[in-house]
């Protein structure tokens, strides 16, 4: 049976045999901890913690000013011996909490385990996973509490649960999946609880049909939930792609899933969100893989947020000769780091180490309209046309040319022949087209 799916798409090099038999170890938990107060999108956290405070593990060290937002926690018992500005794995500077481990692992009191989880309140669950901090750990980092809250004139439909994991090397959702399946199918239950929704979806990617397998047996007693599998393509866990395969449902230009009556998660913040609503445990740990050709024992980890890149590596058996790029997230849409002494925050689902043989070259050459990049964009954009735009900052064509729709999954730079890098352009479009309606500057289109 031919298996749902998106137009457009590559299929680049999975890379997964380095980790995918790899189980999940626990990372060692390093003397100091840095934990950004930005790890969101939405309103940063101000610190409400000075130097010199002791906390446990599990205290609030950081709150934000606004409902778009997303408390921070300690993610170890010890002193606070520094709030400094540091380099964002994002590529920003923000303030961060510096604690040092006293090695004795002692909770907050604010953590406890729910006596009756079944008798909790729609409300009452979009609370909890306030309290514990819990964003998007696909890499998005939306605050769920804000995704689960009530639209006025909207209905989800649909809940899907996002276990593609398409990104080339990344393996730690697979592996999630495998190992806590009755934990990802509890938090989906609980995430359908709070937005009233009858159906749930589990969208595993046909590469992965052991984890598809683990999740149907631990999902078969819980009505209105199937696992879906779908075809091996990038980017297939891209959200509006999913949503399409899984529902055959097109979200409109400029709109958020909610207009279709979907709403999407992935299956970490599943597991998230049943620890936080049956253990009160908040989001202060998450499962990531180490991986490339550039480090020795690739890896994957439960990981402390504040955990720097570098203390990973150095457990992975450190880099090898010839690393020429670090990448926070996978190599099609992560983001290049320039030292591994920046921490891991709750959106970091990996880090790659490439050599220069992994590595793009070459220089940029004139475009011979081959409309590759065409046939590749799952957003059915023309990325060259974006691009040309840019060179010229011709932001209201651009913004004609829905530039604003680009997800920057990179597929269009991937089968570029004369090595555009498109993706920059577009980035910079829409940078410019972001600025020109916060200053409210016609761009031509509404």
């Amino acid at each position: 049976m031919k298996r749902p799916t998106f137009a457009g798409g590559i299929h680049p090099p999975g890379h997964k045999w380095m980790t995918a038999a790899a189980p999940t170890v626990a990372a060692d938990v390093p003397d100091r901890l840095y934990i950004p107060l930005s790890q969101h999108i939405g309103a940063p956290c101000a610190a409400l913690v000075v130097v010199g405070d002791q906390v446990k593990k599990g205290q609030v060290i950081g709150r934000g000013g606004g409902f778009v937002s997303s408390l921070i926690h300690a993610s170890v018992s010890g002193t606070v011996v520094g709030i400094e500005v540091m380099e964002h794995p994002g590529g920003s500077f923000v303030p961060t909490v510096i604690i040092e481990n006293d090695r004795r692992e002692e909770w907050a009191e604010t953590v406890r385990p729910c006596s009756d989880p079944s008798a909790l309140e729609p409300a009452r669950i979009r609370e909890i996973v306030q309290e514990a901090g819990i964003v998007g750990m696909g890499g998005a980092t939306f605050p769920s509490h804000v995704k689960y809250a009530p639209v006025e004139g909207t209905q989800v439909e649909a809940v899907i649960l996002n276990g593609v994991e398409c990104e080339p090397y990344l393996t730690a959702d697979h592996r999630i999946m495998l190992e806590r399946p009755q934990r990802i199918v509890a938090g989906l239950s609980y995430i359908m609880r709070s937005v009233g929704c009858a159906r749930g979806i589990i969208a595993v990617e046909d590469n992965k049909l052991d984890a598809a397998e683990a999740l149907g047996a631990a999902a078969a007693s819980l009505p209105g939930v199937t696992v879906t599998v779908v075809p091996e393509k990038y980017p297939q866990g891209s959200e509006k792609q999913l949503i399409y395969a899984c529902t055959g449902k097109e979200v409109p230009p400029g709109a958020l899933p909610i207009a279709v009556g979907v709403l999407v998660n992935n299956v970490g913040t599943a597991a998230a969100v049943a620890d936080a609503v049956e253990l009160g445990t908040p989001l202060i740990e998450r499962y990531l893989t180490v991986s490339g050709d550039g480090v020795a024992r690739p890896a994957n980890y439960l990981v402390r947020i504040g955990t720097l890149f570098g203390e990973l590596a150095a457990q992975s058996g450190g880099y090898l000769d010839g690393v020429e790029r670090i990448v926070a997230g996978g190599p099609m849409m992560g983001r290049t780091v320039f030292t591994d002494q920046v921490p891991v925050v709750k959106g970091t689902s990996g880090i790659v180490a490439l050599t220069g043989g992994q590595l793009p070259k070459g220089r940029e050459y004139p475009c011979v309209r081959c409309a590759k990049c065409i046939d590749a964009c799952p957003a059915f954009l023309a990325p060259t046309s974006l691009a040309k735009f840019a060179r010229r900052s011709a932001w209201e064509e651009a913004e004609m040319a829905d530039v604003m729709s680009c997800i920057e999954c990179g597929s269009c730079v991937y089968v570029c022949p004369a090595a555009i890098p498109l993706i920059q352009y577009i980035k910079r479009g829409k940078q410019a087209v972001l600025a020109a309606r916060a200053a409210g500057t016609a761009t031509g289109k509404g």
